[in-house]
C-alpha cells in the first residue's frame, strides 16, 4: 500500500497531509499552552513574567535555530531533519508534562523549540518540493490554512484539556499524536536527495560559523526588542545589547560572503524577487502582528467583554485566513504574485486607517470584528503569493534555508511589531498623565489607551505602505511555466 501511495499521482497530497499533521500539532500546542499559563502559575506559586518564559524560551529557540536547521535539511536531507525534529518535539512534550518544577518545565519547552525549529524549517520545504512549480502557491496557501486552523483550535483544545484534566494534559496530549506523525512520516515521506557535488567538488559542509553568528545576532535582536519597553530603550543594558546585535549581524554577513559553503547565500539578495519579497514580508508582519496582541486588551479592558467572548469574536478573522489562503495561492499560480501582494497589503492598510479614524472608547464590536476580518483577508492575499514568488527565484537545493528565512522574517517581525506598538501606546498614555503600562488599562483610562491605539494603527498603516511599495517594485517574476523549466534544469544539473 505504501508503495502504491508513493507511486500515485496524488502523492503530493499524501505528503502534504503527513506534514500538515505535524504543522497542526505544533500550532495547536502553542495556543493550548497559552491557555494553560494561568494554571501553571497557580500550581508552582510563581508570577506571570516568570511563567511567560515557557512561551518566550520556546519562541527564542525556534527563531535562533530555524535558519541553521533549514540549511541542515538542504545538506543532509529534509526528511531526516523533519523526523528527528518530531522525535525531539515528542520527548520534550513528555518531559514538560512530567516537570517537577517550573525551571525544568521552561527547559523542556526550550528543548521542544529545537524540535519545532527542525520541523518548521523542513516541513514547508518538503511540501513545495512535492508540488510542481505551477502549484507552489496552492501548496503554500493550503499550508497557511492548516496554520490558521491550528490557531483557532489551539485555545479551544487547551481550554478543554485544562478544564477536564489539568495543565499537564496540554503537554501529554502531544505524545500520542506526535508518535503517530513520526510513524507515518517515516512511511510516507520520500528521502530527498541532498546536494550532489559536481565533478571535482566536495560535498557542502555545514556552516557552523554562520549558524553561531546568526544565532547570536537573532538572540540579541529578539531580547533587545522584546525587553526594550520594559527596561527602557535608552538604558545601558538595551544599548549594549543593540551594539552587540549589530556587531554579530555584521560579522555574520562578512562570514557568509567569504565562507565557501555559506548557510545563507547572501548573493541571493541580489535577486529582486528575494530581497524585495523578504523586505515586503517583514513590513507586512511588522504592520499587522501587534493587532493580535493589542485588540484583546481593548475588547476586554475597554469594551469589557469576557475572555471567552473575545475568543469567540476573534474566530471570524482567523477563518478569513483559513479560507482565503488556498484561494490566494491558486490565484498566484495562475496570474502571478505582484498584483495579489499589492492588493493584500492595500486591504490591510485600509483597515488600519479606518480603525485609526473611527476607534473610540465605545466602538461597535461588529465594526472591530469586520476590520480585523479585512486585515486578515489582506494578510491571506499577501502571504502565500509573496512566499511563492521568493521561492520561485531560488534553486531547489536552497528551499530549506529560504523557507526557514521566510518563517524567521515572520517571527522577528512579530516580536518587533508588538514592541513598537506597545511603546507607542504606553508613551501616549504617559503623555496624558496615565501610568504608562498596559497593566493600567481599564475603562477609567480608556481615552488615553484608545488615543495610543489610534497612533499605533496609523504607524502600522504607514509600515504597510512601505510593504506595498516594495511589492510593486520587485517585478513580476517568472511565469509558472518558466519556473517549471528552471526547476527541471536545476534538477538535471544536480544529477549530472
Amino acid at each position: 500500500m505504501i508503495s502504491a501511495i508513493k507511486a500515485s499521482s496524488n502523492f503530493k497530497w499524501w505528503a502534504f497531509a503527513t506534514i500538515g499533521i505535524g504543522t497542526f500539532l505544533s500550532v495547536v500546542d502553542h495556543g493550548s499552552v497559552l491557555i494553560a499559563l494561568p494554571s501553571i502559575e497557580r500550581h508552582f506559586g510563581s508570577d506571570l513574567p516568570t511563567v511567560q518564559w515557557i512561551v518566550v524560551g520556546y519562541a527564542l529557540a525556534i527563531s535562533v535555530l530555524i535558519l541553521p536547521m533549514g540549511r541542515l535539511g538542504d545538506i543532509i536531507g529534509r526528511k531526516q531533519v523533519y523526523v528527528w525534529g518530531m522525535v525531539i518535539f515528542v520527548i520534550a512534550a513528555g518531559l514538560a508534562g512530567a516537570s517537577p518544577n517550573l525551571g525544568s518545565l521552561i527547559a523542556a519547552k526550550v528543548f521542544q523549540g529545537v524540535g519545532s525549529a527542525m520541523v518548521q524549517a523542513s516541513g514547508i520545504a518538503m511540501v513545495i518540493s512535492a508540488f510542481p512549480g505551477t502549484e507552489r502557491g496552492k501548496a503554500l496557501g493550503t499550508h497557511l490554512s492548516v496554520v490558521g486552523a491550528g490557531a483557532i483550535a489551539g485555545p479551544a483544545i487547551g481550554g478543554l484539556l485544562v478544564s477536564a484534566f489539568e495543565w499537564r494534559s496540554v503537554f501529554f496530549a502531544n505524545v500520542p499524536v506526535g508518535i503517530f506523525t513520526i510513524i507515518i512520516s517515516m512511511l510516507i515521506l520520500l528521502s530527498d536527495t541532498p546536494e550532489i557535488p559536481k565533478d571535482g567538488e566536495v560535498r557542502p559542509r555545514f556552516d557552523w560559523g554562520g549558524a553561531m553568528l546568526s544565532g547570536l545576532a537573532l538572540l540579541g535582536f529578539l531580547l533587545v526588542v522584546g525587553n526594550g519597553d520594559r527596561v527602557g530603550w535608552t538604558s545601558g543594558l538595551i544599548i549594549s545589547g543593540a551594539v552587540a546585535t549589530v556587531i554579530s549581524g555584521a560579522a555574520f554577513i562578512w562570514w557568509e560572503l567569504r565562507f565557501p559553503y555559506p548557510m545563507l547565500d547572501m548573493r541571493l539578495f541580489k535577486r529582486k524577487l528575494v530581497s524585495f519579497g523578504v523586505a515586503a514580508g517583514w513590513f507586512s508582519f511588522l504592520g499587522s502582528s501587534a493587532s493580535r496582541f493589542m485588540m484583546p486588551f481593548y475588547m476586554q479592558r475597554v469594551l469589557e467583554y469576557s475572555p471567552r467572548e473575545v475568543g469567540l469574536l476573534l474566530i471570524p478573522p482567523a477563518l478569513c485566513m483559513v479560507l482565503l489562503g488556498p484561494i490566494s495561492g491558486r490565484l498566484s499560480d495562475r496570474f502571478g504574485s505582484r498584483g495579489l501582494t499589492v492588493l493584500g497589503l492595500s486591504v490591510s492598510a485600509s483597515a488600519w486607517v479606518i480603525m485609526a479614524i473611527t476607534l473610540t472608547e465605545s466602538s461597535p464590536v461588529l465594526l472591530i470584528v469586520l476590520l480585523l476580518m479585512a486585515q486578515n483577508t489582506g494578510t491571506a492575499l499577501f502571504n502565500s503569493p509573496n512566499n511563492s514568488s521568493i521561492l520561485s527565484a531560488v534553486e531547489r537545493s536552497q528551499y530549506g534555508v529560504v523557507s526557514a528565512l521566510t518563517q524567521l522574517v515572520r517571527n522577528s517581525a512579530n516580536v518587533t511589531s508588538i514592541a513598537i506598538a506597545t511603546t507607542v501606546v504606553v508613551a501616549t498614555m504617559g503623555s496624558k498623565g496615565v501610568e504608562p503600562s498596559l497593566d493600567a488599562v481599564s475603562p477609567a483610562v480608556a481615552d488615553a489607551f484608545v488615543a495610543g491605539l489610534k497612533w499605533a494603527f496609523w504607524m502600522m498603516g504607514g509600515l504597510l505602505m512601505v510593504g506595498i511599495t516594495l511589492s510593486a517594485l520587485r517585478g513580476r517574476g517568472p511565469k509558472p511555466e518558466q519556473a517549471v523549466r528552471t526547476e527541471s534544469i536545476s534538477a538535471g544539473s544536480a544529477s549530472d
